[in-house]
């Protein structure tokens, strides 16, 4: 299936399913996909691990800071709406080395022209055991971490890590949030290569639930695929599961959201 990457540092706004009209930043190159993940579902395509790319090169956060300042000065304007600034694009955001100080420049200009609007950041939570990056995560209003399943074998086969990755680890890093933590988790099912997988089974949500439950994260944001995939052989989860597994979670006393 066809996949896209954003061929900007600023894009949209966009109507996102989970955070309205979101105003997008990409820290990373705008000509390939970097990241220490390798989902099956990413709508940039697989990660290239092994291809590099001359051309591809990192925004600095002085390119960072000037255009979203240009970009907010145009969208003070009345009847051009923001509700979110969101930390996005072409893989990993937290990996840009400067993520820190552009988080605090973002909250400056965010504070000076939109104090009303939120930031967000999309992150699949492989760095937050590196404790700049897990400050500057608990400044903003919504650290979106990504934790697709319970179980780790089904996160080696739906997320593919491309680094170590240990999940007793991350769920250790995750409870140092306490109550300023968001958790996204994707429901989807399918096979590739020679393995299957489904993390909304009963099995997995049994799993999943409990350590939800755990976590007592301030919010959960469930979703399935919506846009085309790089690997024709995963579906998406009907809206009727989504809605039970929600109601799931809001019998544990947590806030959660659906997009299907």
């Amino acid at each position: 299936m066809a996949t896209f990457l954003f061929d900007e540092i600023i894009f949209g706004p966009v109507l996102s399913r989970r955070l309205g009209n979101s105003l997008g930043i990409n820290l990373l190159p705008t000509s390939k996909k970097v990241c220490n993940f390798n989902c099956l579902y990413c709508e940039c395509g697989l990660t290239d691990l092994f291809n590099a790319d001359k051309n591809a090169r990192l925004p600095t956060p002085v390119e960072v800071r000037r255009n979203l300042e240009e970009t907010l000065k145009k969208y003070s304007l009345p009847g051009k709406p923001i509700d979110t600034i969101t930390f996005a694009g072409n893989g990993e955001p937290t990996l840009h080395p400067s993520f820190p100080q552009i988080i605090d420049e973002t909250l400056y200009l965010r504070n000076k022209y939109f104090p009303t609007v939120k930031v967000a950041v999309l992150s699949n939570a492989t760095l937050i055991g590196n404790k700049n990056i897990r400050e500057a995560l608990q400044k903003i209003d919504f650290n979106i971490l990504k934790l697709d399943s319970a179980n780790e074998e089904t996160i080696r086969k739906i997320n593919c890590p491309a680094v170590k990755f240990s999940l007793e680890q991350l769920i250790e890093q995750l409870h140092t949030f306490r109550n300023n933590l968001t958790i996204q988790t994707l429901f989807v099912k399918g096979s590739y290569n020679d393995y299957s997988f489904d993390n909304s089974s009963d099995e997995e949500l049994t799993a999943w639930l409990q350590l939800i439950r755990d976590l007592n994260p301030k919010l959960v944001m469930v979703y399935t695929i919506a846009r085309d995939t790089p690997i024709r052989t995963i579906q998406k989860i009907s809206k009727q599961k989504l809605d039970d597994i929600a109601a799931k979670v809001r019998d544990l006393g947590i806030p959660v959201t659906i997009s299907s």
